[in-house]
């Protein structure tokens, strides 16, 4: 009797991976499942949201530095 080894292995590789995907598969939907029990008889509360203080921020674009720094050193860039 002669057993041929590679198709033994291909057939062990795939009665695995055909095991780990059924896992899988099925624990995708049971947790699918157990997510809409849990809803259903338990729902989120509704937090109330307080409004907090708002925070003032300084509201000028005042940019000129800015603008000023990245033309000075776009010139520097250029005489070199």
């Amino acid at each position: 009797m002669e057993v041929n080894y590679i198709t033994e292995g291909l057939k062990f590789m795939l009665l695995g991976m055909g095991a780990v995907f059924s896992f899988l598969f099925l624990l995708v939907y049971v947790l699918k499942l157990q997510e809409k029990i849990f809803t259903k008889f338990f729902p989120e509360k509704e937090k109330k949201v307080t409004p907090k203080t708002p925070v003032v921020t300084k509201t000028t674009n005042d940019d000129s530095q800015v603008v000023a720094a990245i033309t000075a050193a776009i010139t520097d860039f250029k005489k070199k």
